[in-house]
């Protein structure tokens, strides 16, 4: 199946137009069929030995996700306090979560065991299932923004608390907590570069040719 030109500009147009999303959650309720061509989309990830390690837990109760806050809100000071006394100023500015602005929370999880104990391609680099399950998480995050929905990575959080939360088995991988949602806007920039957290890399200084060269810069 040949990609048009126009197809492909699009999917380009999609992955610079991505953001991260954290404070411009609307109230309004995802339709049950985009949702599910997201979640489909995200379970088309490619994945190594085509184990498909993922599931997707969907919280929509406030009470679970009030549970969510509580853990984020602790993880916060803690990781507050890790940064220097300039950048705790800086990161107090910033707003790092929309749990309970956005209507759903997904969380997506990875099942190392799924298919056996030996997995085509995960016999040297065991964490290969790791990675396949971030490949899910891109495709989400992509599949939303051709939706325009908007998405926010929750990393601030300890595992036990969305464990605890969400009723996760012990031998069940947690990848990623993500809040989903409509927003009144899709900023021009990631939020990090506009607030000055850090700038964008050039790609210039990311690509090497045959070798590992040093950035003298």
């Amino acid at each position: 199946m040949k990609i048009s030109e126009e197809e492909r500009n699009a999917v380009y147009k999609t992955i610079f137009a991505r953001r991260d999303v954290r404070s411009d959650f609307i109230n309004r309720n995802i339709p049950e069929d985009t949702l599910l061509r997201v979640l489909t989309a995200a379970h088309h990830a490619p994945s190594v030995g085509f184990m498909q390690p993922w599931d997707f837990i969907v919280v929509n109760e406030e009470e679970t996700k009030q549970k969510i806050k509580q853990g984020f809100d602790q993880a916060n000071e803690h990781s507050k306090a890790m940064f220097s006394d300039d950048k705790q100023k800086e990161y107090q500015k910033l707003k790092l979560e929309g749990i309970l602005e956005a209507p759903i929370g997904i969380c997506v999880t990875c099942d190392r065991e799924r298919n056996g104990p030996v997995i085509l391609g995960k016999t040297i680099k065991a964490e290969m299932d790791l990675y396949s399950a971030v490949c899910a998480v891109q495709n989400l995050w992509l599949a939303a923004r051709a939706e325009n929905l908007g998405v926010g990575w929750v990393s601030i959080i300890e595992d036990d608390v969305l464990r605890d939360a969400l009723s996760i088995p012990s031998n069940i991988e947690i990848i990623a907590y993500l809040c989903i949602g409509y927003v009144t806007q899709f900023k021009d920039k990631p939020e990090l570069e506009s607030a000055g957290w850090l700038p964008r890399r050039s790609v210039d200084k990311a690509i090497h040719y045959n070798k590992w060269s040093i950035d003298e810069d």
